[in-house]
């Protein structure tokens, strides 16, 4: 009974301390890592850091054990920059997941824990086939939500943005030059598959453009795939009958 009673008070007091704005936690840095795809989709992972003061680490703990807190609900005990900074504008995100980390002491009386979020985008990029399995990748400027500044959008003073673009691809292109990797101009961002911006860039005028070589066997699966989304079932019995005709004509030629 003893344990019913304090697990239905962390169900109940935790979400209502959101009501009381009791609760300082403070964003000390976020990492945002975005890996592209070649669909123009992208997996996000977001690294929220807070700090906690002594007074509120039980109260964390009793937050994070309320499994039913909601992101927006992180937000008012946080502040607005507990967020996803990657959106698709005309549609939502989804496979959305929010962990939260253990307390850690990183100072006197000083606590510290992570709010990890994990999610997908779709359209963040275009794409356009210049040749024959080459298709040049354009990321757009207005799938990021950090800061608005009077220029535009800003990436937020204590916020890292990391970019990594699909295996096998190679970037073409990219503005503002990233803090990281040091070496990257200078060899036209040669075998670099993730840039980073660590603070404070203007994305207003954002720009990164990456090619893709499609291989031989991904373009005849890229076929089929599209043969099926535009046929469905009687896809597989386009390709059986294909197939048929086939072998009958080798039994034809080798008969005679």
């Amino acid at each position: 009974m003893r344990a019913l009673s304090l697990l239905l008070a962390v169900l109940v007091l935790g979400p209502l301390s959101l009501i009381s704005g009791a609760t300082p936690y403070t964003v000390t840095h976020i990492t945002v890592h975005m890996f592209l795809n070649p669909d123009t989709s992208a997996h996000v992972n977001e690294t929220i850091q807070l700090s906690i003061g002594n007074q509120s680490v039980q109260q964390y703990q009793t937050n994070r054990v309320a499994l039913n807190l909601t992101l927006s609900q992180w937000q008012q005990l946080a502040g607005t920059q507990v967020t996803e900074h990657i959106l698709n504008p005309k549609n939502g995100n989804y496979n959305f997941d929010l962990l939260t980390g253990p307390v850690t002491e990183v100072g006197y009386n000083t606590y510290a824990a992570d709010l990890v979020l994990s999610y997908d985008v779709n359209n963040v990029s275009t794409v356009n086939q210049t040749s024959p399995r080459v298709f040049v990748y354009t990321l757009r400027s207005n799938v990021f939500n950090f800061q608005h500044g009077a220029s535009g959008e800003v990436l937020s003073p204590n916020t890292t943005l990391n970019i990594t673009v699909p295996q096998g691809s190679r970037i073409k292109s990219v503005s503002p030059i990233p803090d990281a990797p040091a070496y990257g101009i200078t060899n036209n961002y040669a075998n670099v598959t993730t840039v980073t911006w660590y603070r404070g860039e203007p994305l207003s005028a954002f720009s990164l453009v990456f090619v893709v070589n499609q291989s031989l066997r991904d373009e005849v699966l890229a076929f089929f795939t599209g043969v099926y989304k535009t046929l469905g079932i009687y896809a597989y019995v386009l390709i059986a009958a294909v197939i048929l005709l086939f072998v009958l004509y080798v039994y034809y030629r080798a008969s005679k």
